[in-house]
């Protein structure tokens, strides 16, 4: 049974690659680590990432031939990247093998179902200023560039991602590469980190060679075919069929190894009733906000920007409560993606009527409906992270309205009173210094009511918690594009509370 496993994940990490450029470990090692008995031992998940970047060398090197024959790789703007990678694949595959088999195993099932809803939502990511293929990188891109490089060279040696993902994002949304260019161009750089990474896990641990060497050569043969096959189909169509058509399949792969790894847990611990009591948490909370808001909305003249910061602020509050009254924080992330799971489907199907824009203020089309998928994704992520390692729910809480609320103030205070706008190189729209304080002062505020009365942390570590907090978080907006600060301000203001939280 496990042979078929075996030719399954291979054939899917292969089709990711030549579809999307995404690295075979993506798809292969949650498969060996949920369906494999052989790789259930404590360097199991070592191992099946061992074989999934050997699968990905001679695979990224045929899709990026495939793509160079048809003009869509980019050197110009990607030789940053492929140096700062390549430098740090081998500390990362340090890292990985002291890390261990948990982390490893548990980090890579999320990140498949990640990326899977990631590409449903935008199977398109790019930005509208594109830049010349013949244009090589100014100052800004060369920054961005080194320090996405050094990121994603060390993931590269600890997840065995090879970067694909982020180096897609990074690409398209950063450096303004059309879709297949960007993908060519990681598949190309992919080729010599898998072959470092790979190099660096086998000498690290030789005894994959003599354990798993037939597996290994199975998967590498297959995983290529599989990536040639669907290169040559992936430069034939459209940029959005391959997009949806990678979702799909990695939604439900995520899904299927996530139920399979988690199922007899989730049985064990009751966290069913726990669902459904955040679930009834949020609706007593959400819908009579919402119908007051609508209210509102019909019965006054309120600004369309003040009516969209105050749903804003109705998310992100609901959202906390259920956090903070929630049984664990598996029942509170359970309960957001569930909720991003249903709602996407729904908002897509209203978006058509005429109504729906002007009631929700997009500013785009789909804006809304990714907004909210961004938002619930973020939440389980920051919920997992904070509340989940660090024991408490108040770092999460902290994070999340730090930001909310912070945002909502920028925009209330930058769009009628914001006159002296920020001109400096990194920052991106129309944004004002007078709404970044306002951010940055409301960011402090509500950091030091979560975590001093709430939270019950010293006084003294809230109010510098707080002020580091709401210091980076403003920073991170200003530089941040459009939409994507819901997933990177919170990020980072939560790594920051739990870095100075670990000196308590």
């Amino acid at each position: 049974m496990e042979l078929l496993w075996y030719v399954l994940a291979a054939v899917g990490a292969g089709m990711g690659t030549g579809l999307a450029g995404l690295s075979a470990a993506t798809v292969m090692v949650p498969i060996f680590i949920g369906l494999c008995p052989s790789f259930g031992g404590e360097t199991g998940a070592y191992q099946a990432t061992a074989i999934a970047l050997a699968s990905d060398i001679l695979g990224s090197a045929v899709t990026a031939r495939t793509y160079a024959r048809n003009g869509n790789i980019d050197l110009r703007r990607g030789w940053v990247m492929l140096a700062c990678i390549l430098s740090m694949c081998v500390v990362g595959s340090y890292a990985a093998f002291a890390v261990g088999n948990v982390v490893l195993g548990n980090f890579t099932l999320f990140l498949t179902f990640c990326i899977g809803i990631r590409f449903l939502v935008m199977p398109e990511t790019k930005r509208g200023d594109r830049a010349s293929t013949a244009e090589g990188l100014d100052l800004r891109g060369t920054l961005i560039s080194l320090f996405f490089g050094l990121t994603i060279g060390f993931g590269t040696g600890f997840v065995g991602t090879g970067g694909g993902m982020m180096m897609l994002v990074v690409f398209t949304a950063f450096l303004g590469m059309e879709l297949k260019t960007a993908v060519g161009t990681s598949t190309f750089i992919m080729t010599f980190t898998a072959l470092i990474a790979s190099v660096s896990h086998i000498l690290i641990h030789p005894a994959i060679i003599m354990e798993k060497w037939a597996v290994m050569l199975l998967c590498i043969v297959v995983a290529t075919a599989s990536s040639l096959v669907s290169a040559r189909f992936a430069n034939r169509v459209s940029s959005r069929t391959v997009g949806l058509a990678t979702g799909a399949v990695l939604t439900v792969l995520g899904a299927s190894m996530l139920l399979l790894t988690y199922w007899p847990r989730v049985m064990d611990s009751r966290i069913i009733p726990q669902v459904l009591q955040c679930v009834v948490n949020l609706i007593l909370y959400i819908v009579p906000s919402v119908l007051l808001l609508l209210l509102v909305r019909f019965r006054t003249k309120l600004p369309s920007f003040v009516f969209r910061k105050l749903l804003h602020v109705v998310a992100i509050t609901c959202l906390t409560i259920m956090l903070l009254v929630a049984q664990s924080w598996q029942a509170a992330a359970l309960t957001s993606v569930l909720i991003a799971v249903a709602v996407y489907p729904i908002l897509a199907a209203l978006e058509g009527r005429g109504w729906y824009g002007h009631l929700f203020v997009q500013k785009s089309p789909g804006e809304i409906k990714r907004s909210l998928v961004m938002l619930f994704c973020m939440f389980a992520l920051v919920a997992a992270v904070a509340w989940g390692r660090h024991g408490s729910p108040h770092i999460a809480a902290a994070a999340i309205l730090m930001w909310g609320t912070g945002d909502a103030a920028a925009a209330l205070v930058g769009i009628p009173f914001g006159r002296h706008k920020v001109m400096a190189w990194p920052v991106e729209g129309r944004k004002s210094w007078e709404g970044s304080g306002a951010m940055l002062a409301v960011s402090f505020l509500v950091g030091l009511c979560v975590l001093a009365p709430l939270g019950g942390y010293p006084l003294g570590w809230a109010l510098m918690a707080s002020a580091v907090g709401a210091v980076a978080g403003t920073g991170v907006e200003l530089v941040s594009q459009s939409e994507w600060d819901t997933v990177t301000v919170p990020l980072v203001v939560v790594i920051v509370l739990l870095l100075l939280a670990s000196s308590l």
